[in-house]
């Protein structure tokens, strides 16, 4: 296996540049950006103009993946199963480095996916998600409260924000994507003040590109603010668009200049046929390269249609601002890499599976955020990440992860190490962030999931002497999710940024779930060995505020991140900065463990609507690292759907299995389940699924009750207003009785035409009416079955689009060497998706198709594919048509 790749990794130690088309390109057009100056933060308080976050459920970020993914061919590229880097790392030696100093909370919300992004400067930290921004001091307390995007821009709040500082000019940035008009937006600061100082806001309204900016992202040059975005080199009718990549007057727009402009580029030369990601080289602190010749970097995967063998593609863009007639894009140089594989399902984008709910999207197809470039004295290096499929027989993502070089300013890149780092425990690593600090080494923080293990935040690194092409440092967690990810799509992207203070410290930002709550985590560490004695809180597993009483119990995750073990030292909590309560751990935590722990002392979490603020800390004499010592949460008892009861059991009652739409529950052997101490009830609020509210539904259920029907009644109630309480209008099945036994039974409903749309709770009772209880009744007790709630996201699509596709007509052509063209003509104009699936189920091929002219069109080349039968399926979810073909 190793010889099979030695001549592929000697091209790119001797020579690792090949050149395709030769010509440079001008910029395609020059306009000029819209200024406007916004006030500070403070001063909008006092105005009364300042706008709190809300949840934009029409944003773009909120829908699904419908957009077109990379064409691929079944059984094309290298590697055919295993990364070939895969084994270098496995076989590296690895040593301890240093846990987090601390980590804090930037927002816990219900919303996903968030897109968390972040960047640290002298004084100020500044994080955003998809609807807000927060600003926070250097020690994780709040410098604001959190900002809707709308403070800064007009418009709708549409999303995909990303936060840069720029250290030479000590200015802080905040970026977002607008839809009407198609464009985007730049905040600057007017100083290094975010929170009372104003700021310059720029728009590029005359974007002329005639489609969404999807996915954009930012970086900082010496001479000008790069852009890229999702944008393809042509509409549905083949007409060119202008360009994939821009540049602001970085210089005008620091001093709020109204005349700043922007230009735009193409990227000639690269091969896509769907969603991708290219990133400009930002600049990771103050020492800017000399003008010109920023550096765009993106992956070919020989997997994909139009690319032969795996690659790097770099573009080289040159800036005139006085004479835009003189800036240039390069030709794309291309560095030979080693094999690898970047698509997941035939790309599809749920992917990565967790111990319940959906699979979660990998993030396929994109140059991860960001690409960092940073001088040294004697060469400049670039680092940058992408996702890989390390088996392609058992899915496994891992981290494909560069560090290039060039020898000064304007010379040629080069690979100087390149490695594939998958997580230990056969979890999947994806998601990752990078940076590098003075000294060299690299830090890399990413997520992590399994079947086994929810999503976590993760880092590693190495020291800038260790072996070439490995991460040395051992694992170390920050944060684990408490709940799964109740959809599939995760966040795009999560942001690690270094102190320009020490330029030692990373910040990192990711999204995790804590409770049900999509959360971010913010976490600084440095790539440096660990201290002798460090003990601290890692989080806070009790109360969660799902059932508060008057005796409430404080349960902590404490954790040795130190050398040495550690016992009989003190721990406290305290409630609203009120007495501390001190007791003393008494068992013995070795080095790089963790141990829960449960205060014997309670406290009363029952008075409703009011903020619990919980405290807690270690006390080690002599630890060496305070910063990690303490956690606090903040709970608000509030008003709540109530929690029904079974007084004598569940054993033999109530709900085994249910299946509705996207949601497929099966309890076991007997179907009792319980959440917390409460007898016959099930928080499955990780679970969703959309109900078209235009459409009937079919709730499938099955009772415990095996022997008979006899006496098994259900009922079904959904939240439509929100307010935490089940109405009459909201029972949906009002006590209808089970007629058979040991099996799914069928219950029909159907929603108000007039429905709230968005995410609402749904809960379902099953109980035996021969006991105590009414099954009319949301919160009544009962003596025997089950009580689940469930979310419901209702949606609003017109049913006559499933029947047109249903009954629309399929031609297939079968063309020469295993190619085939699929044709179908539909009344209906939305993107349906296409879909190849070989004998055992697995996805093959995965891709969203649009309407041209009366049809959709798809090719489908299976010439590389094994022989075997395949399944296509073109249409949505449930409403298809489908085709089989044999591969001889």
């Amino acid at each position: 296996m190793r010889l099979k790749y030695l001549p592929f990794m000697m091209s790119i130690i001797l020579t690792s540049v090949l050149f395709g088309q030769k010509t440079p390109q001008k910029s395609t057009w020059t306009g000029q950006l819209k200024y406007t100056f916004v006030p500070s933060i403070k001063e909008q308080i006092k105005r009364g103009t300042f706008i709190s976050p809300s949840t934009n459920k029409n944003s773009p970020y909120a829908k699904d993946k419908k957009i077109k993914g990379n064409k691929v061919i079944p059984g094309k590229g290298l590697p055919r199963q295993f990364d070939p880097l895969l084994n270098t790392q496995k076989r590296s030696l690895t040593k301890k480095i240093k846990s987090t100093k601390f980590t804090f909370e930037s927002t816990n919300q219900t919303d996903s996916p968030s897109d968390p992004t972040g960047a640290i400067g002298r004084d100020y930290y500044i994080t955003a998600w998809n609807t807000a921004f927060r600003i926070f001091n250097k020690d994780g307390t709040p410098a604001s409260e959190a900002v809707s995007l709308g403070t800064l821009f007009p418009g709708d709040v549409n999303g995909d924000p990303i936060v840069l500082y720029d250290s030479e000019a000590d200015r802080y940035i905040i970026t977002e994507f607008e839809n009407n008009p198609n464009g985007f937006h730049i905040a600057i600061s007017q100083t290094n003040d975010p929170v009372n100082g104003g700021w310059h806001t720029y728009s590029a309204e005359s974007f002329q590109t005639g489609t969404f900016p999807d996915y954009t992202k930012f970086s900082i040059w010496s001479d000008a603010y790069y852009v890229t975005a999702n944008i393809s080199k042509s509409d549905d009718s083949n007409n060119i668009r202008n360009g994939q990549v821009w540049a602001l007057e970085r210089d005008k727009m620091l001093n709020g200049d109204s005349s700043a402009s922007i230009q735009s580029f193409t990227l000639t030369g690269m091969v896509t046929n769907g969603f991708y990601s290219p990133q400009v080289f930002n600049v990771i602190d103050d020492n800017l390269p000399s003008n010109g010749n920023a550096t765009l970097v993106y992956l070919q995967d020989d997997a994909w249609e139009g690319i032969d063998v795996d690659h790097l593609k770099l573009w080289t863009i040159n800036i005139d601002w006085d004479n835009p007639t003189n800036s240039t894009i390069s030709a794309p140089i291309e560095i030979p890499t080693a094999p690898f594989t970047s698509v997941f399902d035939g790309g599809d984008f749920s992917n990565l599976s967790q111990p319940t709910g959906p699979d979660i999207d990998a993030m396929q197809g994109a140059i991860m955020n960001q690409a960092q470039f940073k001088k040294f004295s004697t060469y400049n290096s670039a680092i940058f990440n992408f996702v890989v499929n390390t088996n392609t027989t058992n899915e496994l993502a891992g981290i494909r992860w560069y560090e290039l070089r060039q020898n000064a300013d304007g010379q040629p890149w080069f690979i100087h190490q390149e490695g594939t780092y998958t997580a230990p425990d056969n979890r999947h690593a994806f998601g990752a962030s990078m940076g590098i600090d003075e000294k060299g080494n690299i830090a890399m923080a990413y997520s992590s999931v399994s079947t086994d293990e929810s999503i976590s935040l993760r880092y590693t690194g190495r020291f800038h002497d260790d072996p070439l092409n490995v991460m040395t440092g051992q694992e170390e967690l920050i944060v684990l999710s408490t709940s799964d990810n109740p959809i599939y799509r995760y966040a795009d992207y999560s942001h690690l940024t270094v102190d320009p203070s020490n330029n030692s410290d990373f910040w990192f930002v990711g999204e995790y779930f804590n409770n049900g709550n999509r959360s971010n985590m913010v976490s600084v560490f440095e790539i440096s060995e660990p201290l002798n004695n460090d003990i601290g809180i890692s989080r806070i597993e009790a109360p969660t505020g799902a059932t508060s009483t008057n005796l409430e119990e404080v349960t902590i995750l404490i954790t040795n991140y130190g050398k040495n073990s550690q016992s009989n030292f003190t721990i406290s909590y305290s409630i609203n900065g009120g007495a501390k309560i001190t007791e003393t751990f008494n068992n013995t935590l070795l080095p790089n463990s963790s141990a829960v722990y449960t205060f014997a002392t309670t406290f009363d979490m029952s008075v409703l609507n009011i903020n619990y603020e919980i405290k807690t800390s270690t006390e080690l004499v002599g630890d060496e690292n305070s910063q990690n010592d303490s956690k606090i949460i903040n709970i608000t008892n509030s008003i709540k759907h109530c929690v029904p009861e079974a007084k004598f059991g569940c054993m033999e009652d109530g709900i085994k299995q249910i299946i509705l739409g996207d949601i497929n529950v099966d309890n076991g052997e007997d179907g009792c389940n319980s959440t917390g101490n409460i007898l016959g009830y099930v928080d499955r609020t990780k679970y969703i699924t959309d109900l078209n509210r235009t459409e009937k539904h079919i709730l499938e259920v099955q009772h415990n009750w095996s022997e008979s029907p006899s006496g098994q009644a259900i009922s079904v109630w959904i939240d439509y207003n929100d307010n935490s309480y089940f109405d009459e209008n909201e029972n949906v099945i009002k006590g209808e009785m089970f007629s058979i036994a040991n099996s799914l039974e069928k219950f029909e409903f159907s929603l108000p035409p007039n429905a709230n749309l968005g995410k609402h709770k749904l809960r379902i009772k099953a109980i035996a009416e021969i006991g105590e209880g009414d099954i009319k009744d949301p919160c009544g007790d009962y003596g025997f079955g089950e009580v689940h709630d469930y979310l419901v996201n209702i949606i609003d699509e017109k049913t006559n689009n499933n029947i047109i596709i249903k009954n629309s007509d399929l031609k297939v052509l079968t063309l020469s060497n295993k190619k085939y063209t699929f044709l179908l003509k539909t009344g209906y104009t939305g993107i349906l998706t296409f879909r190849v699936y070989d004998i055992l189920g697995k996805t093959i091929v995965y891709n969203n198709i649009s309407k041209s002219g009366s049809e959709y069109r798809y090719d489908l080349d299976m010439s590389y594919a094994s022989t075997g039968t395949y399944v296509i399926k073109i249409g949505a979810k449930s409403n298809y048509k489908e085709y089989k073909i044999i591969i001889k």
